[in-house]
């Protein structure tokens, strides 16, 4: 099931009149702005960071609590320079800023990156969180190894678990629309949050009849069924983590394979470990099996070129399985090479410039090589693969 990384349609409007970006790491920080703006709910008045403003006044701003604001010119009232940041929000404070946003009934739980707001048992998110917590320190340590300039988030990274499906999915359908009962569980670009339910509670897992407090985690490992959901969990922690490290900027235009193909090379879960995942780097069997059912001649360039073939729904599963299939094999077989391309995506800048022709230039001149003239490799990397399963 392809993931649901979601980004707004608002966004392109913006994105087609961008002029400024945020400044640069060792640059002065961005301006912060106070903006009065109307909407149907009426008037309100907003206090951020500036993303970015294009050339037709729209502003794309940061709000304290990490979730972006798209403005567009007329919304915008009037606008000011904000006063100085105040010291950022404790975990536990910005927990109980977000609980303020939910249902009655939530609850936070706060570990050393993440803030887990949760109305399931407290035994479910502390699982999620130590199999999030795992997923960060390997991500930091194996991008820094391979050369990438990787921070460690600066901020906690926030995961919303509702208790059962039906209240995730009326929730999730003002990001996801109709989409929302297909997937698990998502991170949301403009939140900047992972939103999921609690995963022992599906329809397609084995539901012991005496649930152990303590034991959820595990009860979702009992049963191979668990796989696909528990790697959609990491998938999505992924992203987050991605977009939160240095690697990728919020809404910059990062070529949805590099985005998927590095979430799909993460999910792999294990279920014979307690946490339920434990690395990278090993074969994604699902992936592999529909990227040698659907490769055709020409499918690593389509990816490559443009974000389309990941949003046609009869296409999705396919190029999910190519990201992966060329993100496996480049980091396999031409790692600092990848990794200097990643330090490319690295450096765009939200709303930035993007077109087919420029996405081309950028893998050809990283690779050295058309992705017409390394599918045969990465084609043939694959097969083996396959012929090697048990």
């Amino acid at each position: 099931m392809p993931s649901r990384t979601c980004v707004p349609a608002a966004w392109l409007s913006l994105a087609a009149t961008a002029l400024v970006a945020c400044a640069a790491a060792d640059e002065p920080p961005p301006p912060r702005e106070r903006v009065e703006v109307r909407s149907a709910a009426g008037p309100r008045t907003l206090e951020g960071t500036l993303v970015v403003e294009a050339q037709d006044g729209g502003l794309l701003l940061e709000l304290a609590d990490q979730r972006y604001e798209l403005l567009q010119p007329d919304q915008i009232v009037a606008r000011r320079p904000g006063a100085a940041a105040r010291p950022a929000a404790t975990p536990r404070e910005l927990g109980r800023r977000i609980l303020g946003e939910l249902p009655a009934g939530f609850d936070v739980h706060v570990t050393r990156h993440y803030v887990v707001c949760f109305d399931t048992s407290r035994e479910y998110a502390v699982w999620c969180a130590a199999l999030f917590e795992r997923l960060s320190e390997t991500f930091v340590t194996y991008w820094t190894n391979a050369g990438l300039d990787i921070r460690r988030p600066d901020r906690p990274l926030v995961v919303v678990i509702f208790a059962d499906r039906q209240a995730y999915e009326a929730f999730a359908a003002r990001d996801l629309g109709a989409a929302a009962d297909r997937v698990v569980g998502y991170y949301n670009l403009l939140s900047n949050r992972v939103t999921t339910f609690d995963l022992t509670g599906s329809d397609s897992l084995p539901r012991p009849a005496g649930r152990r407090p303590g034991y959820a985690g595990l009860e979702i490992l009992a049963s191979p069924e668990a796989a696909g959901l528990v790697a959609t969990l990491v998938h999505e922690a992924t992203h987050q983590m991605a977009f939160n490290t240095g690697m990728h900027r919020r809404l910059a235009p990062v070529p949805l394979w590099v985005s998927e193909g590095i979430a799909t090379c993460f999910e792999t879960p294990d279920l014979a470990h307690a946490r339920g995942w434990k690395g990278i780097g090993g074969v994604n069997t699902a992936r592999l099996d529909r990227f040698l059912q659907g490769s055709r001649p020409g499918g690593l360039r389509e990816i490559v070129a443009g974000d389309e073939p990941f949003r046609r729904a009869a296409d999705g599963l396919d190029a999910y399985a190519r990201a992966w299939a060329l993100t496996h094999y480049l980091m396999k077989t031409r790692r600092d090479a990848f990794a200097g391309y990643l330090r490319t995506i690295a450096g765009k800048q939200p709303c930035g410039p993007d077109s087919p022709e420029r996405r081309l230039e950028e893998f050809a001149a990283a690779f050295g090589a058309t992705p017409d003239a390394l599918e045969p490799e990465v084609q043939r990397m694959m097969a083996r693969l396959h012929a090697r399963r048990p």
